[in-house]
């Protein structure tokens, strides 16, 4: 509310100002000013000086900026591709800032240097060759180089050999939530349809496919750490991102389609946790929430609860009213710690059978399956002793 309150100000100044500069030009009326509009060597000067002081906005600015805001980008990658992201990444920065350093300089040096002069006329040509190979060549085989090194780095991410040995994992989305489904011990998900949702059955997996029948659903996603993990993600009703951000990953879930993508966790969320860059992090947050957390207890409010990092799955697509809350919580666990947490979860087919199971009467009768072809209204009663 304070942040629109002040754009709002803002907002008002400037139209004050602008109805002042209205104001100042009335009282000009009659006086000896030069209205024709025509830019003079005066006006040459300002506008060549003034493209120095924007340069040096910039390069001020852009400086402030890595200062100030630079500790908060992503640091260790948590996944074994992570690195050539980050490399391949970091090619691009230098190679932009190098080409934006050059080219902005001498757009402002060129704009100060030739600026209007009095009887002096600019250089007509219709063309240069050499000018022409320089900033086509250049470009083209610097981008040819990035965009081969880049085809080169996703083939390696995205390529998911049929005989490799992973875990297979559904993400469905829906607003605004996501749902793990783990494959089992055949490690083949079972077939899914959403015309197949009912009841406690959200995901829509068809019970009679004999993949289905060791599938487990569940709302926290547990991950081993030094295995491929092959994610396959649905979407039930609008277009979301699975992003993964410490994994360096990031797919689309559409709608009536199965998207793919694979990671190998190289960092347990403990191990991650005790990473020095990440400490520091935390002990920041948790200082900040320190501070809010005296300010809302002097107004009589609770305090923040202290910040611990976990990997998170996020959605990287504005999906509706709530996207901001689509989150899922991932544990990295060693592999020991994922087949003892695998092997207490509940599969879905049992979970679907206690669902369908009628519930014992209280009062000792037995209902009549209707489904067997009996009279519904027989009741069979039940001696107590």
């Amino acid at each position: 509310m304070t942040s629109l309150l002040v754009i709002i100000v803002l907002v008002l100044l400037a139209v004050a100002l602008w109805q002042l500069t209205k104001i100042f030009d009335l009282t000009q009326v009659g006086s000896n000013t030069d209205c024709s509009e025509i830019a003079t060597d005066k006006d040459n000067n300002v506008q060549g000086y003034l493209m120095f002081g924007f340069l040096a906005f910039l390069y001020i600015f852009s400086i402030y900026g890595l200062i100030k805001w630079g500790p908060l980008v992503l640091h260790t990658p948590a996944s074994e591709h992570g690195s050539d992201v980050d490399y391949l990444m970091n090619i691009t920065w230098v190679l932009i800032f190098i080409v934006q350093a050059i080219t902005q300089v001498l757009l402002h040096y060129f704009a100060f240097k030739y600026k209007g002069k009095k009887d002096q006329k600019a250089l007509f040509f219709a063309d240069n060759n050499k000018l022409e190979a320089i900033w086509s060549v250049i470009p083209a085989v610097v981008l040819a180089g990035l965009i081969l090194y880049g085809l080169y780095a996703w083939t390696n991410i995205m390529f998911v050999d049929e005989d490799e040995d992973t875990v297979v994992i559904e993400l469905y989305a829906q607003q605004f939530k996501w749902t793990a489904r783990y494959a089992g011990e055949d490690n083949v998900l079972g077939k899914a349809n959403v015309r197949l949702i009912e009841g406690i059955n959200t995901l829509g997996v068809d019970m009679s496919d004999p993949y289905s029948q060791d599938d487990i659903v569940v709302s926290e996603l547990h991950i081993p750490k030094g295995k491929k993990v092959h994610f396959k993600m649905r979407s039930q009703d609008v277009l979301h991102s699975a992003y993964f951000p410490h994994f360096r990953a990031q797919m689309n879930c559409v709608p009536g389609m199965v998207t793919e993508f694979a990671f190998e966790p190289v960092y347990t969320t403990a191990e991650y946790r005790e990473l020095p860059y990440m400490i520091e992090k935390v002990a920041n947050i948790n200082a900040l929430r320190a501070k809010k957390s005296a300010e809302l207890i002097a107004k009589g409010g609770s305090a923040l609860d202290p910040y611990a990092f976990d990997y998170l799955l996020l959605c990287n697509k504005i999906c509706g009213a709530s996207h901001y809350n689509m989150q899922m919580k991932i544990i990295v666990d060693t592999p020991e710690d994922y087949k003892k947490w695998l092997n207490e979860q509940a599969l879905l087919v049992k979970q679907v059978k206690e669902a369908k199971a009628p519930a014992a009467p209280v009062d000792g009768t037995i209902q009549v399956d209707s489904t067997k072809g009996e009279d519904t209204t027989a009741v069979a009663k039940i001696a107590m002793k």
